[in-house]
Formats: structure tokens, sequence, C-alpha cells
């Protein structure tokens, strides 16, 4: 059996159906209640990484896991508490979807400081480990939904500086391979897409989609910094910021790791806004 933990999330879901569709016994976990699209036959249980003992009946009988922080960027998970108890409960890989911050940003409290604390606990578990660092997601997009659905807009800052966004549906496949092959033990994957798209190239994209102009509006330094500033604590915001606006030859250098996993390539922004149109219209 698999845990997967972060189970309603974008990567989450993506890979407990990649999961289920290749045959094998899956547990979701979350902090709330069950998401009402989980597979047939997959199982849920609520837990919290912040208290490792919720999850002893989520490992009791599981062979791997699944470990994300929620989003949180690793704030509240206690990683060696929950490796520990998942290690004595008969788990024996882990796979960890951690963060390209921690190598392009590695002096970051917010981005690569605590995902960097993870990824040591799981190197030092003793279990067969994966790591995945991905970069910026497709669903980021998502947070633009309203203003499109209701005014065709998209508003954001540096229109023109672009990233090589990944699609979470690709990261939960990788995850779902890595989670059942051995030949990916100790190993490191970056995720990223397969090319640099700007935040106007994406309100375009998004546009096509709907059959309909999305116009983009460019905001500020400033405004973006207020904008993120209600719902981001402030060192997050500021280092989003830098990795939007300055990103540094790393963060926009394209990685083959998706490719040579999954032996395709990664998915384009224009796949994963056709996808997921309707939270558009």
């Amino acid at each position: 059996m698999i845990v997967v933990t972060g189970a309603t999330g974008n990567v989450g879901r993506s890979l407990v159906r990649a999961l289920a569709e290749a045959g094998e016994r899956v547990t979701a976990v979350s902090r709330g209640a069950a998401p009402v699209e989980l597979p047939d036959g997959v199982g849920h249980l609520r837990g919290d990484l912040g208290e490792p003992d919720s999850l002893r009946a989520a490992f009791e009988g599981a062979e791997a896991l699944f470990l994300h922080d929620g989003g949180t960027g690793g704030h509240g998970l206690d990683a060696r508490a929950v490796l520990d108890r998942a290690r004595r409960a008969g788990v024996r890989r882990v796979v960890l979807l951690s963060s390209q911050g921690v190598v392009t940003r590695p002096d970051s409290p917010s981005h690569g400081g605590v995902m960097r604390a993870v990824e040591e606990a799981v190197r030092a578990s003793e279990l067969d480990w994966t790591i995945l660092r991905p970069g910026g997601f497709a669903s980021n997009a998502y947070a633009w939904a309203e203003s499109v659905r209701a005014e065709r807009t998209v508003a954001a800052p540096f229109g023109d500086v672009g990233l090589p966004v990944v699609d979470p549906a690709d990261v939960g496949e990788v995850a779902a391979v890595a989670l059942r092959k051995d030949e990916h033990t100790g190993r490191v994957y970056e995720l990223n897409g397969p090319a640099v798209i700007t935040p106007r190239q994406q309100a375009a994209a998004i546009g096509a989609v709907l059959g309909e102009p999305v116009r983009f509006v460019e905001l500020s330094r400033a405004e973006a910094r207020a904008r993120m500033a209600a719902f981001m604590p402030e060192p997050v915001v500021e280092t989003t910021l830098a990795v939007l606006g300055e990103p540094t030859e790393a963060e926009l250098r394209l990685s083959p790791d998706v490719a040579a996993v999954l032996g395709r390539p990664p998915r384009t922004f224009a796949e994963w806004a056709r996808r997921n149109a309707a939270a558009f219209r």
C-alpha cells in the first residue's frame, strides 16, 4: 500500500489518480474531509503532518510514502518524527515533494531553508528515498481565475519575464513512478516545463482556451507586493517577487528529468489550461 499525504492538493490528486490507475492500493491522507473525486477503491484518512501520531493508522500495512507538507514550505512539518513512525510501521520507501528553491534560493527561509532541513531528514531516515524539486507550478494561474471569470483580465507583475512552469500532473506522475520503481532510489529530480512562458503569454493561452481575449494588466512591484501581503508572510512575498522578477539562471534552465522518468516531454502550460478551462469560464 502507498500512503499519499497532501492528497487533496494539485500534485496529490494527480498522484492518487496515477497510482490507482496503475492498480496500486492507496490511502489518501489530508487534514480535512475526503475529496469527492477520489478514485474508486482509494481509502481516505485524516492526518496532520504537524501531529505525527495522527498518521499511525495511515502507516499500518504501508510500504511507501509520498511526503508533502500541504503547500506550507515545510513549516509545521515534523519530518523526522513522521519518518520515524513510518519506518517503524514498515514503510520502506519515501518520495519527498521538495522545492527547487533548496538549490536556487538556499538562503531564503521561506523557500530553500526549511525544505533543506526536510530533505536532510529524508536522507537520514534509513528509508529508500527520492526527492522531487519542482519549480513554479502552472496551477499558480488559479489565482487569476476569479478575475478571468468576472472581467476576462489577468493582473500580474513582470509581464514579460518567464519561467518554465511545470504541470502538477507531471509531478504527480513522476512521483507515481518513483514510488513504484527501485531504480529511482537515491535520485533527486528537478521538475519543470518544456519552455519558458511569461505571465502575458499565460493570459493569452487561457484566452485561447476560452475562445475570448483575456486582457493582461501589468502590476508594479509595489502593487504586487501589496496584493500578496494579504495572504503571504513578508519573507515569502519578497522571495516570490525575486523569483518572478529576477529568476536565476538555474531557475530558467530546462530540466530533462520529467522526460527521462516518464518517457515523454513535459506538458505545456496550454495543455494545463485546456484541462482546467472550467475554472476560468
